[in-house]
């Protein structure tokens, strides 16, 4: 691009040279005038002496005078009409001359101004008259008819904030008080916005040393200004960045990794390093005798393969100490696609690598404590077996055995019940341990009604003694891969629980349903019963012994064996309950035909 500059400086050197040859030719013009006078004069000087001379020699003969005077002012005319010619000859060359120059001057500003793809414009002062070359459309786009004559339109359309400054420069430019003008301001275009310019002008002055004529190139810079103002932002965010930015450029010819040519200040807030000792020194200078080697081959791959990398190893500050870094490092091309640097993002991960130790050691703790809890779970259970064998047994005896004392009646009855809850407590926690130390379980086609037709037969007494009013709606295709077992152990207890927490002023109504939905099997199961308080208890439904009722024989267990076993089988449940109203069950599985 032919920056704006050199073209003024050489269109104003082509204009002074013009006005230089103009100012001879007016000059010669002058001097023609003057030649005139003297040939007049010298006419009236030879008339007058050869009338004084010459007069009493042709007395006789007065008409010789004239004739002599006739001749030799036609020899003087000649001369001076030949000397002209020569002289015009001369002009009418140069003249030529000038209109040729004149031309190729301004077809070379065509040119120029073509290829500056700026803004030229021409002020003669006398009579503020301004002039804009196609620039003024192109760049800004106004129309022909729409741009001004005067000066006054180009400073009405100077940014208002921008205005005062301009014509400040400008007008002490204009008094000579500076050699050169050049200003960066906002200029406003057609639509109304606004875009940045460089201007800059020199003046073209007479014969007198006066100015007379202003030539300026406006230069769009917008671009420019964005450019840096995103150039500044992105400087700020890399200075101001709490993570480590390194620099480098891509010369490997002495050093495997690359060396540093910037880092900012967190960079040398992690390392220790001050700039001036990294600057110019490998990007290797930080690993050491315990960082992975295995990273450090794989930054260096990447460096010689011009790939991005990103590596977790122990670095070293300039103190000696040890920290653990997440490094990255990507490479950066220029407009022509070639690789010119690589920018580096580093973070110090010790805390976080603290923690992943202290995490990893808790899970450890936390696995064989749940093995020695299970193993603890399964002795006990073991070992309880067999006293509340002896002790049912016993029970057993005693039944047959008439007691006639009510007291000690009453006595045994209460340890009878109280063994056969105990006995279930530890046949449901041995339930549990199965479920969570078997997260795969064996799975089988089922049919739904098949299951339900084994509870209700299990429940048949308790339902013979309650009389609920049962509404079941169990489609006859519902077949799952699911585990039988768990299947009924779950209808088992939901409708166990629903006679259980029947409310007593009112018969209890059971309604079991299923319905298949896109590819999920939906089993639900809805009761009038008592209802659960959800706002108390929301999110100890399906805990480990939660009760919500005071009955004496609820042992906080049922519901989540329920839910232990439903997700062992892939499936989720949730509930919706209203105090006084009734609890529905909400069971999905993924029907898996």
């Amino acid at each position: 691009m032919i920056y704006p500059a050199f073209f003024l400086r050489y269109f104003y050197i082509e204009i002074t040279e013009i006005n230089l040859r103009l100012c001879k030719f007016e000059t010669m013009k002058n001097n023609s005038n003057r030649i005139t006078l003297i040939y007049v004069l010298i006419l009236m000087f030879v008339a007058i002496a050869g009338h004084k001379f010459f007069g009493n020699y042709f007395q006789d003969y007065p008409y010789l005078t004239d004739i002599l005077f006739i001749v030799f002012s036609a020899i003087i005319l000649k001369l001076i009409l030949y000397q002209n010619e020569k002289r015009n000859k001369s002009v009418f060359e140069k003249l030529q001359l000038t209109n040729i120059e004149i031309k190729e001057s301004n077809e070379r500003y065509d040119i120029v101004a073509k290829a500056t793809s700026d803004t030229i414009w021409d002020w003669k002062m006398e009579d503020d008259s301004f002039i804009w070359n196609k620039g003024i459309q192109g760049v800004f786009g106004y129309k022909k008819e729409d741009v001004g004559k005067t000066s006054k339109w180009w400073f009405d359309r100077i940014h208002p904030e921008d205005s005062l400054k301009m014509s400040v420069k400008l007008y002490s430019f204009l008094e000579q008080k500076t050699e050169k003008w050049q200003d960066e301001y906002r200029f406003q275009c057609a639509d109304g916005s606004y875009k940045y310019v460089f201007d800059r002008g020199f003046l073209v002055k007479d014969a007198n040393g006066k100015s007379v004529r202003m030539i300026g190139a406006i230069q769009d810079v917008t671009k420019q200004k964005e450019e840096e103002q995103r150039l500044r932002l992105l400087e700020t965010v890399i200075t101001q960045s709490k993570d480590a930015v390194m620099i480098t450029d891509i010369d490997t010819s002495e050093n495997e990794i690359p060396n540093i040519i910037f880092v900012n200040s967190a960079f040398t807030d992690m390392t220790g390093y001050s700039e001036a000792e990294v600057i110019g020194k490998s990007a290797g200078m930080f690993f050491g005798k315990k960082s992975d080697i295995l990273e450090y081959d794989k930054l260096k791959t990447a460096v010689q393969e011009y790939k991005e990398c990103f590596i977790e190893t122990i670095f070293y500050k300039k103190n000696g100490s040890e920290f653990w870094i997440n490094f990255s490092m990507i490479p950066v091309t220029d407009k022509e696609g070639e690789h010119s640097h690589w920018v580096s993002i580093q973070r110090d991960v010790t805390q976080e690598k603290e923690k992943e130790k202290e995490r990893e050691q808790l899970i450890r703790e936390l696995t064989q404590n749940n093995k020695d809890l299970k193993q603890f779970s399964y002795i006990t259970s073991h070992n309880l077996r067999a006293p509340l064998s002896n002790l049912t047994g016993l029970l057993n005896l005693i039944d047959d055995i008439n007691i006639e004392d009510p007291e000690l009646k009453e006595i045994i009855n209460g340890f009878s019940k109280s063994t056969h809850l105990l006995n279930e407590t530890i046949n449901d926690l041995v339930k549990v341990i199965i479920i969570k130390d078997n997260p795969s379980i064996q799975k089988e086609k089922v049919l739904i009604k098949e299951v339900f037709e084994n509870v209700f037969n299990q429940l048949s007494f308790l339902i013979s003694v309650h009389k609920p009013i049962l509404k079941i709606d169990l489609e006859d295709v519902t077949i799952l891969e699911i585990n039988k077992s768990y299947l009924e152990s779950i209808f088992l207890n939901l409708l166990t629980n629903a006679i259980k927490y029947r409310a007593p002023i009112r018969q209890l109504k059971v309604t079991i349903s299923t319905k298949v939905v896109d590819d999920d099997l939906i089993i639900t199961f809805k009761d009038n019963g008592i209802g659960i308080d959800l706002e108390k208890n929301k999110d100890k439904i399906f805990g480990l012994y939660q009760r919500f009722h005071n009955y004496p024989d609820s042992k906080g267990l049922g519901l989540y064996l329920v839910k232990s076993q439903v997700e062992s089988m892939g499936g989720t449940i949730s509930v919706n309950s209203t105090v006084g109203k009734g609890t529905t069950f909400t069971i999905t599985f993924k029907n898996n035909q």
